[in-house]
């Protein structure tokens, strides 16, 4: 923490689905005068990592909640998921004069500055934020590589020259399925019952061993095509950082004798693999 700055943990809850992808954090009215900040300002949130969101109040009924409400990509950028404990504290931003930001992929986009622009206005970031864009329904990361002026953090406005790099950088969260809690909707209950089969033994494994109860060791999703089944699976990958193999009936389904068989072997060995 930097000297001279009040830091307060909170607890991470999911955004409400109108603030998500407005980069802000909601934060509790009285949490806010105790940090010394005010709505609008810029605070750093750090979990396993670290990133800035512009600070917004919280709802009424969060108030003395501890909490503080980010959606997946702030989540994402902080390295944390739901539940878990991040620091957050005020830091210096200025205003950007110029930004570059690099694809974690090779991508061209006509009219690509302009279109970043508006995507960023307004919205607070720092270097080695992830940034996702959506181009032709496609989802698309770009990495913050620089800015102007120095700052530990900078807000993008509509004077801020932003430059895309044509030169992809390598990301490793990309490869993660890019979705959140916040993607799903009409499915609350079915959430709620997921997270506790499957993202409470993940997360914490010793309350399981303490009381002498043996984690689930699967969860079977059923309903018709199109219901978001696969899209919840995903969901929670994203949110616990779990390694995810997905796998369609066709991919081993074989008409020589046997060849099923190994398949399925060969996918159970590379999750074990990367347990």
């Amino acid at each position: 923490m930097t000297s001279g700055k009040v830091e307060k943990f909170l607890k991470v809850i999911e955004a409400k689905p109108k603030d998500v992808g407005r980069g802000i954090a909601r934060i509790d009215p009285a949490v806010i005068d105790i940090l010394g900040i005010q709505v609008g300002d810029v605070v750093q949130i750090e979990g396993k990592k670290s990133t800035v969101a512009i600070v917004w109040p919280g709802y009424p009924e969060d108030t003395n909640r501890g909490i503080v409400r980010i959606d997946g990509s702030i989540r994402r950028n902080a390295g944390a998921t739901i539940d878990d404990k991040v620091s957050v504290q005020k830091v210096s931003a200025k205003r950007a004069s110029r930004l570059t930001l690099a694809p974690t992929e090779p991508l061209r986009i006509m009219g690509g500055d302009e279109y970043l622009s508006q995507i960023l206005e307004e919205r607070a970031v720092t270097k080695g934020d992830i940034i996702e864009i959506n181009i032709m329904g496609r989802k698309v990361d770009l990495v913050i590589l620089s800015f102007q002026p120095p700052a530990e953090a900078v807000i993008v406005d509509r004077e801020s020259e932003i430059k895309l790099s044509e030169k992809p950088v390598k990301e490793e969260l990309a490869k993660l399925p890019r979705v959140t809690y916040e993607d799903i909707g009409g499915l609350k209950d079915e959430v709620k019952k997921v997270r506790e089969m499957i993202e409470l033994p993940l997360k914490h494994p010793e309350l399981f061993e303490r009381l002498g109860v043996e984690a689930p060791k699967g969860v079977l999703l059923h309903g018709p095509p199109g219901t978001g089944k696969t899209l919840l699976a995903k969901a929670v990958v994203s949110e616990t950082n779990a390694n995810f193999l997905s796998i369609t009936g066709p991919e081993i389904m074989s008409k020589f004798y046997g060849e099923s068989e190994e398949r399925l072997r060969e996918i159970f060995k590379q999750a074990e693999e990367n347990a």
